[in-house]
Formats: C-alpha cells, structure tokens, sequence
C-alpha cells in the first residue's frame, strides 16, 4: 500500500461550548490547590452570559473570548494529549493548537484508526468531533489539503526535483474572505465618502498589517499580492466615488498617490519560520 498521510481536525465551536464544568473542576483540583481560586472559578463559569439585555445560564462550556477561555479548554484538551502520548503515538502524531489539531499518519488504515481512537477519548472528555470538519485526507499527491490555525497546507511539485514534492502553507480561502471582508467594511460605507481618505488608509492597513504578521510564514506570496491588488481597487474605489471621477483610466496617477499616501504593502513580507525546539510535558 502506498504510504498515505490522514490528517483531521476539529472545529473551535464544538469544543469550548460543550466542556463539562464538572470535568474542568476535577482536572483543575489536580494542578491548583488554592481553595479559593478554585470557589472564584466556579463562579465565573457559572456567571452566566448576558445576550440582549438578559442573563442566560450556562451550565456548560467556557465563553468563546473569555480571557481565560483558551487556558480551560487546555485544561481539558491536555487529557487528550496526554492520553494520546502514552497509549496512541505509535498510530500516528498528534499536533495540537488550542482546539484544533491534526494526525499524521503513514497509511489510510492508521488515519482511520486515528479517528476512531480521537473519538472515543472525546467521548469520554465529554466531547465531540465536529461532523463537518472532521476528514481523513490523503496529501502525497498534492490533489488534496487541508486547513489548519487558518492556513491551508497542501503538498506542492517541486519545480527543481522532478518527482518530488514538499509540504506548503498559505492563507486558506476562509482567511483571504475575511481581510477582503474587514477592508471592504472600511472602505465601502456610502457615509464615510466625507472623510479625509488618509484616515481610512491608516485605518485599512492597521488591518492588512496585523492580518499580514500571522500569515507572513510559509508559502504567502502570490495571496499577499491578491491582498495588495484587493486593497488598491477597493481604496481607487473609494477615491472615485469621494471624487466622482473614474479611476481606471487614471490608474498609474492613483497608485502613485497610495504609494505617498503610505498604502501597507504585504508583497516583500513573507518570512520563513524557525522552528522551535518540541515542548516537554
């Protein structure tokens, strides 16, 4: 059988809304042993989530965005970690950010192994896979990928080594749909033509900085220069309908004055990340 790659994972949703409080208080008396802390944190997991006005219990799950949310779940997750360490390495490697994770394995029949052995521990965490976003993919080919921590990997050609083929990254099809989303709120509101256009450049590329200092690693290039194409006809837009003038037969004259204006350029960023030395439980 060829070796094959199964990778899956699980959405954020399903996790942080259905951790049983009960479970997270057991596992939390194993590391903290201040009484106190652990009455304050019962409180805050019963306190409720207040939705138009009114306070709705919640007698299970942790508030996505809490600012302690990400360490509960971890709390939880940890298990499964844990867990797959001792009894599970030998099926394949587990890597895991905050909820969502993938499984390495060399054959279909060790992926699917995979998945059935992640279920059942799940289960007994109180826990489910997401139907949806739960998958056994093949990457050798490089005709199918999968999306991870926003980023979508995928086993490209070598354009050097024919025959071989290396693992890649990029923003995956939900990340670009959301920047083009956040700058076209920006630049789109009929109310904001008034403005001056230099605060709604630094307002823009507030944005395509921050989104562009996740997605900097790997194998970004040709998506930041959809993004860098994407910002300049959505902010030439802007500038035509302020001043009631085309822009296409003046192009070169408008991305001169972004270029003055100071237009954020994610073309020329991409870097190549370090790795970092395996965390020791």
């Amino acid at each position: 059988m060829r070796e094959r790659t199964g990778s899956w994972s699980w959405t954020s949703k399903r996790s942080y809304d259905r951790i049983d409080h009960e479970l997270l208080m057991k596992l939390m008396e194993r590391r903290v042993y201040d009484g106190r802390m652990l009455k304050l944190l019962r409180k805050w997991l019963k306190a409720g989530v207040l939705d138009a006005g009114k306070v709705l219990s919640s007698d299970q799950g942790v508030p996505q965005g809490g600012v302690i949310s990400c360490v509960l779940a971890n709390v939880v997750l940890h298990e499964l970690d844990r867990l797959w360490e001792d009894r599970c390495s030998q099926v394949g490697q587990l890597i895991r950010y905050a909820d969502d994770a993938v499984v390495q394995c060399r054959t279909e029949a060790q992926a699917q192994e995979a998945l059935r052995r992640i279920g059942t521990i799940l289960e007994r965490l109180k826990l489910t896979l997401h139907a949806d976003k739960t998958k056994v993919v093949y990457v050798g080919d490089g005709t199918q990928g999968f999306d991870f921590l926003g980023f979508h990997w995928r086993k490209v050609a070598s354009t050097k080594y024919r025959g071989k083929r290396y693992l890649q990254c990029w923003p995956s099809r939900r990340a670009m749909q959301r920047v083009r989303e956040r700058v076209k709120a920006i630049t789109a509101p009929r109310h904001r033509l008034p403005e001056a256009i230099e605060p709604i450049v630094a307002e823009v590329n507030r944005v395509v900085r921050g989104w562009g200092a996740y997605f900097r690693v790997g194998n970004s290039t040709r998506k930041f220069r959809a993004v860098d194409r994407y910002v300049r006809t959505r902010l030439a837009i802007f500038l035509a309908n302020k001043t009631r003038r085309g822009w296409r037969t003046r192009k070169r004259d408008i991305w001169a004055l972004f270029e003055k204006l100071g237009v954020y350029r994610l073309q020329g960023t991409v870097k190549w990340a370090t790795a970092t030395s395996t965390a020791v439980r």
